[in-house]
């Protein structure tokens, strides 16, 4: 009687302990899954906040004599081109195609706000413009909220997609079907040194 319930025993040991193993190594990949998620929602969070000042600071700008069109409908164009607002399908951070027009379109509008930007400088009367100024001082906080989050983000997302590559882990994600997430990446040129012109 002894003999048969220590082989039951180790029986049910063996059984029970890679199901365990699988439910505790399953149930981490969750957890790490929502911190990234949540990293994300973050950088989302900031972006729509830069999507909603383009209006207000473009209002202003176009209150400037003589301020160059070109630059305006640039910033305008790109705006409109992602719709009236952030919204990005989960799938975005697991697929490439998807993520990376997503950060293309980021890309776009962040191009044409810093060339409003740089146009500004030009106008006296915006540097003047007290509510110019405040908005101004606004993009140039989102702008580094928008670079901190994406850094988050990345350094979740690098943690993660580690943890699911590895061995025995990734033998387990591959079962479960659990992705990888996509990386931000620098924008095209940006390992190029800007030309500057004395």
């Amino acid at each position: 009687m002894k003999k048969g319930l220590i082989i039951l025993i180790i029986v049910i040991l063996i059984i029970a302990l890679p199901i365990m193993w699988g439910i505790k190594r399953y149930n981490r990949f969750v957890t790490e899954q929502q911190t990234v998620k949540t990293a994300w929602s973050q950088v989302e969070n900031v972006y729509q906040q830069r999507f909603d000042m383009v209006p207000n600071l473009v209002n202003i700008v176009k209150g400037a004599r003589d301020f160059e069109q070109e630059t305006l409908v640039a910033v305008t164009e790109a705006r409109s081109k992602m719709g009236g607002k952030i919204e990005v399908s989960p799938e975005t951070i697991t697929n490439p195609q998807a993520f990376a027009q997503f950060q293309a379109m980021q890309d776009q509008l962040s191009s044409a706000l810093q060339r409003l930007m740089v146009v500004v400088e030009r106008y006296p009367e915006l540097k003047s413009n007290q509510n110019f100024l405040q908005l101004q001082d606004q993009y140039e906080g989102i702008e580094n909220r928008v670079k901190t989050e994406r850094m988050r983000y990345n350094d979740t997302v690098g943690a993660f997609n580690k943890l699911i590559v590895t061995f025995p882990n990734n033998l387990l994600a591959r079962m479960f079907n659990i992705p990888t997430f996509e990386f931000f990446k620098a924008a095209p040129q940006a390992e190029q040194a800007p030309a500057i012109a004395f």
